[in-house]
């Protein structure tokens, strides 16, 4: 493993020794203090290990194609924006927009993510541990959302063919989200998701409730323009 010290350095170097360590064929980087600076480990597009030992500030690890990229504290918000594939694992809680437009790949955010987790998430997997705030899956159109603890107010609102999976409170659903029954493709599905990131909680999937779009919003009626103004 390699080390970079971010104490005295500007985000610019730091992100520069990254691409410049990783060029060089480093496979596993750890970068120390990074003090909660944004914008730190984007367009990373190898398949490199990368561990901020300590606490994120806006953005981390947008923007990426194929890294692992080990949070050791908190994140702000927009944690691995835009990522196509690879991994982001936040060991503490993350801000707004947490796994916003992600294509593919995974985040993991072991304590509460704030509002609009995956928002707009076309593919992959955010998995929190703990609550999420309001609105989080809106307008989500694939892949999965899961969360262990409660969802906020408006929980996808106006999704696609996004699934997510609650396994506290989901009082207060989006428009045209609604709850459906699980499958037990579901329940492997789930099964597996937990024991591979959260062991301690596996064995749990069949109590959680599965939540899907009704599908109101996805062709546009004349009958129903209270219902889309209400969407929009």
């Amino acid at each position: 493993m390699v080390e970079i010290n971010g104490e005295g350095k500007s985000i610019r170097e730091i992100n520069g020794l990254i691409k410049q360590l990783v060029a060089e064929g480093e496979t596993n980087i750890s970068i120390k203090n990074p003090t909660a600076r944004h914008n730190l480990g984007v367009a990373v597009l190898q398949p490199v290990h990368l561990s901020f030992e300590g606490s994120v500030g806006y953005y981390c690890a947008g923007l990426i194609d194929s890294p692992t990229v080990d949070i050791r504290g908190s994140a702000g918000w927009g944690v691995a924006e835009s990522m196509l594939t690879g991994t982001v694992i936040v060991h503490g809680s993350a801000g707004n927009g947490a796994g916003a437009a992600i294509r593919g790949g995974a985040v993991v955010i072991h304590g509460d993510a704030a509002a609009r987790a995956g928002v707009s998430m076309k593919g992959g997997l955010v998995l929190i541990g703990g609550n999420c705030g309001y609105m989080s899956g809106f307008m989500a159109q694939k892949g999965h959302i899961v969360v262990c603890g409660d969802a906020g107010p408006a929980f996808a609102d106006s999704m696609y063919e996004t699934v997510c999976y609650v396994g506290g409170k989901a009082d207060d659903l989006g428009n045209d989200a609604v709850v459906s029954d699980m499958t037990a493709e579901d329940v492997a599905f789930l099964e597996a998701t937990l024991t591979r990131h959260f062991p301690d909680r596996a064995g749990n999937a069949a109590n959680f409730k599965k939540i899907v779009a009704g599908r109101k919003l996805w062709n546009f009626k004349t009958q129903e323009r209270t219902f889309w103004r209400e969407a929009l």
